[in-house]
């Protein structure tokens, strides 16, 4: 069974939806079974990067979701207050106050490269890290090049994607297929092509999903006699 999950390295539903994803997966008894496949997703291409961390905690992230959104800062910040909450219940640690804006083309580009070479989980798992709990610029080349080979990958390889630009298609692909499946935002979990799930859905909606995807895919067979010496609710053929 195949799982594709469109998504943003950026997006902290993104990440918290992964931790409600995986779960469910954990306990799903055909895990083993179940390919995951990370597709691109760029919630805002036009966003500049900031190529340094940030000098240290403060307000910086709240005024410019202030600004995006058209809100005070004073509306926003309980929002943020709210994912944060949200992550931890996850397990996940989120430091917005420290994350810096980040175009994430080129993250999404290494991502295709981490497929092909197996370990696509572990670069997704500590792009989302960085930018969330670390406030690590996730846009900037020489960034994405330490943290990429952090996790599997090889420097100068991922390097090469970057100068190259060697799966910007690729990245323009999965985006133009989002739309075309009438993916609204992220996340957004395709199962087997048949089922759809829109945004970080509770782990137990995620398990349902999985079961029902499996059951469709794998329908069982029955052979021989129906009325083959059984037992029943009416009692046991004699």
């Amino acid at each position: 069974m195949k799982v594709e999950i469109w998504s943003d390295v950026v997006c902290p539903w993104c990440y918290i939806g992964k931790r409600r994803f995986e779960s469910a997966l954990r306990d799903f008894e055909h895990a083993d079974d179940v390919e995951v496949v990370w597709r691109s997703f760029e919630l805002d291409p036009t966003t500049e990067t900031v190529h340094e961390k940030a000098d240290g905690p403060g307000d910086a992230h709240l005024r410019r979701l202030s600004a995006k959104f058209g809100r005070p800062v004073e509306e926003v910040a309980p929002m943020v207050a709210h994912v944060d909450e949200t992550a931890a219940a996850e397990g996940l640690e989120f430091h917005q106050d420290v994350s810096v804006p980040a175009n994430t083309v080129k993250a999404h580009q290494l991502l295709h490269l981490a497929a092909e070479r197996g370990v696509q989980d572990a670069v997704k798992e500590r792009l989302l890290r960085a930018h969330f709990t670390e406030g690590e610029p996730v846009g900037d080349e020489e960034t994405l090049v330490r943290l990429v080979a952090q996790a599997g990958l090889d420097a100068e390889e991922a390097r090469a994607v970057l100068t190259e630009d060697r799966y910007l298609a690729a990245v323009r692909a999965d985006v133009a297929e989002a739309r075309a499946l009438g993916a609204r935002g992220v996340p957004f979990f395709v199962v087997d092509r048949t089922y759809g799930i829109s945004g970080a859905q509770p782990t137990e909606q995620f398990a349902q999903v999985l079961r029902r995807a499996w059951a469709e895919s794998h329908p069982l067979t029955l052979v021989g006699e129906t009325s083959a010496d059984a037992c029943g609710p009416d009692g046991c053929a004699i």
